[in-house]
């Protein structure tokens, strides 16, 4: 798929043209391997942030922290990290920046000292109030440490008026809105609360008898644990360790709840395949859209390559339906992290080749199917198409497993400016073909995607899911984008580099 070119004087990767969601959460309590079982689950979530990773333990005596930049992998499977974060209670964070700068202040989980004790906060999405509750904040004297959203909810929480953690916890996040799914620790308790309409995915499950919080079931599956349920949109469970030991659960709803409307992207792209979201596997739906795809824009071709790896499940869907053998054309190095070398003139075109290369022997003299997820910008596509055809494809034909991107986002996903689109770039998808310099171009409908994932159409009236970036259909009020004019949408291009 495809998005944000970072800076034109910075080599091109396929990741640098992607969407992205600024992170993952998981955590558990009363486990004797609490924070190693949390990195773990971080690591399964890893495809959530790539930027910074964090983790909060609790040893019934003080709270530590260890908050690093860079990946899971690269400092938490280091024991002596790990021996810094004891206790039987944890949890964690995988971050990639949509509000704040990608710096360490910024990378949760959050941490303060309040008058009913210490508390440590980490969500995953956007509050489209944050910055309007922020300004107000700071005009009646609070200090923000970081420039996060984040740190808004820990105010609330210390200017509540209630008695217990949690019904302070439940006083701030009922004055949030937007899209979230959040954990907070505190000396006894485990905190999950998931926004009132369910836009981003938060499931709870069990080990050794121990809850468990996490972004997705695969952050399950990596520690054996078993999966529980999904949290519902609106609700707050609190989990808390009492004297004997034990481990009590009390749940609190919405008086007047919402119909829920999960974010359609989890089947898209963001989730991994192998995760159940919303009581539907990923991996199926992903292959639906690929079989849909090929229904609704069938073409005689003599092979179907994936856009590794987002596109690789639609592909196979897309081969199956239609009849047209599928092949690996595009072999990806998992081994390259960012650019490691200078980004001159005379290399730049490079820039996609250092982690994607065709492979010539299945695309030579063909006529290539590429299916990817999804197009954003459309620059990367450009390059994708100009990489297949100097590799001797006869035809390159782009197939898109989800439709047009017409809005941008702001509940947790960075995406360019409307203007920035590559559908709102173009008058039509002749236009858009022929920037992309492919021999045609089909993108899936919003019907098709729907059936892919629900079995059922899209009913205008009451959309199932929240779908805005398609169909300008925003489920929630956006009040930092509409109430100020000096108030730029959630995704800070500038800051995320």
């Amino acid at each position: 798929m495809t998005d944000i070119s970072r800076n034109d004087n910075q080599l091109m990767s396929l990741d640098d043209d992607t969407l992205h969601e600024e992170c993952g959460v998981f955590g558990i309590l009363g486990h004797p391997d609490a924070a190693t079982l949390t990195a773990l689950g971080l690591h399964a979530l890893q495809h959530r942030g790539q930027e910074a990773a964090g983790i909060v333990s609790y040893d019934g005596k003080q709270f530590c922290s260890e908050r690093r930049m860079g990946l899971v992998g690269d400092h938490y499977t280091n024991p002596a990290t790990l021996a810094q974060l004891p206790g039987d209670r944890a949890i964690g964070h995988v971050r990639y920046s949509t509000t704040g700068d990608t710096v360490l202040r910024n990378v949760q989980p959050l941490l303060a000292e309040l008058e009913v004790g210490g508390i440590a906060i980490a969500h995953n999405g956007n509050f489209t109030n944050g910055l309007t509750l922020r300004r107000q904040l700071i005009a009646d004297g609070a200090i923000c440490q970081s420039n996060s959203d984040t740190e808004v909810v820990l105010h609330l929480i210390a200017r509540s008026r209630h008695a217990s953690s949690s019904d302070r916890f439940i006083d701030a996040i009922r004055q949030m809105e937007g899209g979230y799914a959040m954990l907070a620790l505190t000396r006894t308790k485990l905190i999950a609360a998931r926004d009132p309409i369910g836009i981003r995915p938060l499931v709870m499950g069990e080990l050794d008898g121990k809850p468990i919080f996490a972004s997705e079931t695969c952050a399950l599956d990596i520690i054996g644990a078993k999966f529980v349920r999904d949290i519902e949109n609106g609700e707050v469970v609190v989990c808390e360790i009492q004297a004997d030991g034990s481990i009590s659960i009390d749940t609190y709803k919405p008086q007047n709840p919402k119909r829920e409307r999960l974010c359609l992207f989890e089947y898209v792209y963001f989730a991994r395949p192998d995760s159940v979201v919303g009581g539907r596997n990923v991996y199926t739906a992903r292959k639906n859209m690929g079989i849909n795809l090929a229904k609704e824009a069938p073409l005689e071709a003599d092979v179907v390559v994936p856009v590794p790896d987002g596109g690789t499940p639609a592909a196979i869907g897309f081969a199956q339906a239609s009849g047209i053998p599928f092949e690996l054309g595009i072999i990806r190095n998992h081994y390259v992290g960012r650019t490691f070398i200078e980004p001159t003139q005379s290399i730049r075109a490079f820039g996609v080749k250092l982690k994607h290369s065709a492979n010539r022997a299945v695309i030579e003299g063909k006529r290539v199917v590429l299916v990817d997820d999804s197009i954003v910008r459309g620059t990367t596509s450009v390059k994708i198409v100009q990489m297949i055809r100097d590799a001797g494809a006869r035809e390159v034909h782009i197939r898109v497993a989800s439709p047009m991107i017409f809005h941008p986002d702001f509940y947790g996903i960075d995406t360019p400016d409307a203007d920035k689109l590559l559908a709102n770039q173009y008058a039509d998808l002749d236009a858009m073909c022929e920037y992309i310099g492919a021999d045609s171009l089909a993108f899936l409908s919003i019907d098709g995607l729907y059936k892919a994932v629900s079995g059922a159409p899209r009913d205008p009236r009451s959309p199932l899911f929240t779908d805005h970036y398609f169909t300008g259909d925003y489920p929630t009020r956006l009040l930092d984008k509409d109430g100020a004019s000096n108030v730029r949408q959630f995704s800070l291009l500038a800051n995320n580099g």
